[in-house]
């Protein structure tokens, strides 16, 4: 290399060298001060790409955890309020199995007051927790917890959806029972005459018999079933009563056998009951025979009902319905129109079963009022009406014996419910732990790509700064070179 007065070649190696040291000084000091091995895109591009996803996914499951914490803490909400309903059930059961005694010599209107008043217990705390038709939490509920390779395996889901999660009254199937005397034997049209009580007696051997209800569901409204009896061998007392509450027990009503030996029907739901002609001689019942059920308080309309323009108010402690019915009505538009208005104060209206069931009974297990503005429509007469108080033609037990049959399938009903919430609970609890977990490895992830190794820095400010010290004093040297060429020209 030659040596030149216009460039100075030493010292611009010198002078870059100070720049290169210089350079990985402050990045190095940058490392150190950030805590970051990349702080800039340039520092690592690839690397900052990866980690940014993982920050991403950490981002996404720490939210998932606080979903999953509330959600834990609505499911405890609803699981307090169920674990409240099931000790109600347990009074009801309580106060069934007493008036369900034939010794017991208090006032089973008195118990049937508490009875209803822990019905509407039930519907309110239902209400309270979501779980009541309608209610904010009977559907399927998801909680999106993440972490998932796809957003379905991302979410957890409790499905308390439909009938089978509402715990209302008529959720559980007893906004019908009652614990009031009750035991409606067929005392209408045909008067029943068989008894089933007889010594060895057997029914039905070799035809069945047909018992028509009209009566009022909270899940399928006002509607007629028949129910079939025998026909396929002889049957027992015992047989006869097995085979008709298997049917019955559904709809809130219990067959049993009066003192007198002859059938009758207990229970709070609003129901008629009318018997088919069979072609054995020995029926269940006398051909013809019919009952109102006389255990709940109840208004006869007309035998026939003829469509009118008129309004009808229905009254009790729970509130008021008005109902307006048009000329162009039928039996089926007016029913429909009745119950949608009157159901949700416990006022129900079904086909009486005089004839062929062309006339209205109403039926509320409270007592009621009802009016008219028309006479000849639902009614006979304009006005009030005169509302008939629970009495019994058989004996005083039917009702509060439907209502343990109706309380026993309310309680198990229950339980699924509590089993759904307890297992949400456990999945979200399970979801949790997945996800602080990821949290932790994903974590781990991004710092080994993104933070800076802490030791390898130190020791790397010591390395830079000596280079730079370094660089300093040979620039110094380097710039001091050309002075020394004045030499040669002494």
């Amino acid at each position: 290399m030659s040596i030149s007065l216009q460039t100075n070649v030493t010292s611009l190696f010198a002078q870059q060298a100070l720049a290169q040291n210089s350079a990985f000084e402050s990045n190095t000091i940058q490392q150190l001060t950030s805590g970051y091995r990349i702080n800039s895109s340039g520092d690592d591009a690839a690397g900052l790409a990866v980690a940014n996803q993982y920050a991403a996914n950490i981002a996404e499951l720490q939210q998932g955890v606080l979903n999953a914490s509330t959600g834990t803490s609505i499911l405890q909400i609803i699981d307090g309020g169920l674990s409240n309903i099931s000790s109600i059930l347990n009074r009801l059961q309580t106060l069934a199995t007493e008036s369900a005694s034939a010794t017991f010599a208090g006032d089973r209107n008195t118990l049937n007051q508490e009875f209803q008043s822990e019905l509407s217990e039930i519907t309110r705390q239902a209400n309270n927790i979501g779980l009541a038709s309608g209610g904010q939490y009977n559907q399927v509920n998801s909680v999106f917890i993440g972490g998932g390779n796809t957003a379905a395996n991302g979410k957890i889901t409790i499905d308390l959806s439909g009938a089978t999660n509402q715990v209302d009254s008529n959720g559980l199937g007893i906004a019908s029972a009652s614990v009031a005397a009750g035991g409606t034997q067929l005392t209408l049209g045909t008067a029943n005459t068989v008894r089933l009580d007889a010594p060895g007696a057997t029914f039905l051997a070799g035809a069945s018999q047909t018992l028509t209800f009209h009566l009022y569901s909270p899940n399928g409204g006002a509607q007629t079933v028949a129910v079939a009896v025998g026909g396929s061998g002889a049957l027992t007392e015992t047989q006869v009563l097995s085979s008709l509450n298997n049917s019955l027990s559904a709809y809130g009503i219990q067959a049993s056998v009066g003192s007198n030996g002859q059938i009758e029907f207990g229970g709070g739901t609003a129901f008629t009951v009318s018997t088919g002609v069979t072609a054995d001689p020995n029926p269940i019942a006398t051909s013809g025979s019919e009952a109102i059920n006389t255990g709940v308080y109840s208004v006869a309309g007309a035998n026939a009902y003829t469509a009118a323009a008129e309004t009808l108010t229905f009254q009790n402690g729970q509130g008021t319905a008005t109902v307006a019915l048009t000329a162009g009505d039928n039996i089926s538009s007016a029913l429909s129109k009745i119950n949608a208005q009157t159901a949700a104060l416990g006022i129900y209206a079904v086909l009486n079963p005089v004839g062929v069931g062309t006339g209205i009974s109403f039926q509320s297990v409270n007592n009621f009022t009802a009016s008219t503005t028309a006479a000849g429509g639902v009614f006979t007469a304009i006005g009030a009406q005169t509302t008939t108080a629970p009495n019994s033609t058989g004996t005083v037990t039917g009702n509060a014996v439907a209502a343990l049959t109706s309380i026993t399938a309310a309680i198990k009903a229950l339980g699924l419910v509590q089993g759904r919430v307890g297992a949400g609970e456990n999945l979200l609890n399970y979801a949790s732990q997945l996800a602080n977990s990821q949290i932790t490895n994903f974590s781990a992830a991004e710092s080994s790509i993104k933070d800076a190794n802490v030791a390898q820095e130190a020791a790397n400010l010591s390395k830079a700064q000596t280079l730079q010290q370094s660089s300093i004093a040979a620039l110094a040297q380097a710039n001091a070179m050309p002075a020394a060429l004045l030499k040669l020209l002494q």
